[in-house]
């Protein structure tokens, strides 16, 4: 029996082709529109594994699935870097001067502003996501109206591309999380972490967790803070840890418990570089 992977988006995607690379051409693949439903199937066990953005190189964070992976109870299996390359494409037979609008993700318009501003008299809108902008405008035949969306994207759909790797900064990566329902056990011995703190409203409080980290030999590759919405003032930091010592790392776990009380893992793995 085939992994059901859940996916934001349509065949050609950004996470479509992150599905595919991890887990083969025979997975299948549920779509959804959203973030939530994603991390919803999941944790319902209606899918084995989701496959979620979580901060580009250029864009930053990606805030709100940090607290859909919280507050969803998911674990984070793995990560992956995947390089972007936008294309600017459209229906067949029509120049960049035909273009009235363009429409895609608004991580991916942001992504290709520099782009877009040497072409003024195109309109942007945000959309739901890069690859169905496309299928749309395949499917109802919209002229004058291009997408951001991958090369794949145009393959699959039949559109023109008009202009390629439109993105501001060539050297730009997106990093995907692999989640699932429950933690599961590793072969190999992990070498990074995410988890979250959360710290009362205290002076130093902050100074105090970073210090405890670094002193345990803990690199951090990411730290993230959200406000406690049902308790003023108070911080919640998503933190993304290296470390060559699991040891260490589980004894900074174990200090932080002890002096700050709430820390919830999130995933231990091996971490990938972009």
């Amino acid at each position: 029996m085939s992994l059901k992977i859940a996916i934001q988006g349509v065949p050609g995607s950004f996470h479509h082709q992150v599905a595919l690379i991890n887990f083969g051409p025979e997975a299948q693949i549920l779509a959804f529109n959203t973030f939530e439903p994603v991390a919803k199937s999941v944790a319902l066990g209606e899918a084995d594994f989701g496959v979620m953005a979580i901060e580009n190189s250029i864009a930053g964070a990606i805030l709100p699935n940090y607290d859909l992976i919280d507050r969803y109870e998911l674990s984070i299996r793995d990560e992956f870097y995947l390089p972007i390359s936008h294309q600017f494409m459209a229906l067949p037979g029509q120049k960049i001067a035909d273009i009235r609008e363009v429409r895609s993700h608004p991580m991916a318009l942001l992504q290709c502003k520099t782009f877009l501003a040497q072409n003024p008299h195109i309109q942007q809108f945000d959309d739901v996501d890069t690859a169905s902008v496309a299928k749309r405008i395949a499917e109802e035949k919209l002229s004058g109206i291009a997408a951001i969306a991958s090369e794949i994207a145009a393959e699959i759909y039949g559109l023109e591309i008009l202009a390629r790797d439109i993105q501001t900064i060539k050297d730009n990566f997106t990093r995907f999380i692999i989640l699932q329902k429950e933690s599961g056990t590793s072969e190999t011995i992990p070498d990074k972490a995410s988890f979250k703190v959360t710290i009362r409203n205290q002076k130093g409080g902050l100074a105090k967790l970073l210090t405890m980290i670094a002193e345990k030999g803990l690199d951090l590759s990411k730290i993230q803070s959200i406000p406690v919405i049902e308790k003023p003032w108070e911080y919640a930091f998503f933190i993304d840890a290296e470390f060559k010592d699991y040891l260490q790392f589980k004894e900074a776990m174990q200090l932080i418990k002890q002096d700050f009380g709430g820390v919830k893992i999130f995933g231990e793995y091996l971490g990938r570089k972009a």
